[in-house]
């Protein structure tokens, strides 16, 4: 659901971008003031393990694939403002590095999948959670909150697209939205089973384990696990990626709008997520992903680190 340059007027993305500018300001000033410091490795990870995740292509109906957004998830992992900043992290760094997403396009991006489907998401997790308590609650309200927050970015993307005047509302509202509510299902699907892993290992990191502490940081163990977790779904999943045209993609070429679409920055380091100078199609996708793993690991936990209040020493030393 990246949109390239070219799909957007001007004045539809420097709307977005103000939007996007002040969902992700609103998200830091609360981080700053309620980010707890032992949650600055799981940051970290949410964003690694996201990004690996949306390499990922899963082909669904009709010639169509589409990957994991991952806001709901880091969602329940984080809450939401630290997800709405993992998220922009993510989708930054595609963009700059990868030039996956226009650089104009950038702050609709961040606003979809980063500002609208991460606090749709939770909205609807938060409504569902009240009325499904438990373990089983939690998976179902996750599962049902990603499904809607794949649906809600789509309908932001549809009115951007009508708004820039490259198709007619009354046709791209519907061919968006009915095409993400089949994607939405491999979404949902995806994050209900890694947080059912999450709760098998580490329930406390989702509220549900009494006896520890919700805040405590992940061991060296589990956090070992979670980087091997990203570099595995690089290194192994790639092959078996679906390279089918993503819902955008589709939708673009039913409509007759893919032509106006341009590709995106032409000076980024690992472009199309290649590495240059590698003969092998396969090794130089996989380590781009590698190195856009590790690069997504370190600005999130940047970030964190910069933006969790530190303790005051006992005497105000």
């Amino acid at each position: 659901m990246h949109i390239p340059d070219g799909l957007l007027d001007l004045r539809s993305a420097g709307v977005a971008a103000v939007l996007s500018v002040a969902g992700m300001g609103a998200a830091l000033r609360r981080l700053r003031t309620g980010l707890p410091r032992r949650r600055i490795p799981l940051m970290g990870l949410s964003a690694a393990f996201v990004f690996a995740a949306q390499m990922l292509n899963f082909p669904v109906a009709g010639g169509t694939s589409g990957h994991l957004i991952g806001a709901v998830l880091a969602t329940v992992l984080l809450g939401p403002s630290a997800a709405v900043v993992v998220m922009a992290s993510v989708l930054i760094v595609q963009c700059l590095l990868f030039a996956d997403g226009g650089l104009l396009a950038l702050g609709a991006n961040v606003l979809n999948m980063a500002v609208v489907g991460t606090l749709g998401g939770a909205a609807v997790f938060a409504a569902v959670r009240r009325l499904l308590p438990g373990p089983r609650g939690l998976l179902a309200a996750a599962a049902f909150a990603a499904w809607c927050s794949t649906v809600l970015a789509a309908m932001a993307c549809a009115i951007e697209l009508a708004a820039s005047g490259v198709t007619r509302w009354s046709l791209v509202f519907p061919a968006m939205t009915g095409v993400h509510m089949v994607i939405g299902l491999g979404e949902a699907l995806i994050t209900a089973l890694v947080l059912a892993a999450v709760l098998r290992t580490r329930p406390d990191l989702l509220g549900l384990d009494a006896a520890g502490p919700a805040d405590a940081p992940p061991s060296r163990v589990a956090a070992a696990g979670a980087v091997a977790a990203a570099f595995g779904l690089v290194m192994f999943g790639l092959p078996f990626a679906s390279t089918a045209p993503d819902g955008l993609e589709r939708v673009a070429a039913r409509l007759g709008f893919a032509e106006q679409a341009r590709p995106g920055l032409s000076a980024t380091p690992l472009p199309d997520y290649r590495t240059p100078g590698l003969g092998s199609a396969a090794a130089a996708t996989c380590l781009a992903g590698a190195v856009g793993t590790v690069i997504t690991f370190a600005i999130a936990c940047g970030l964190a680190a910069a933006l969790a209040p530190r303790r005051r020493a006992p005497g105000g030393a």
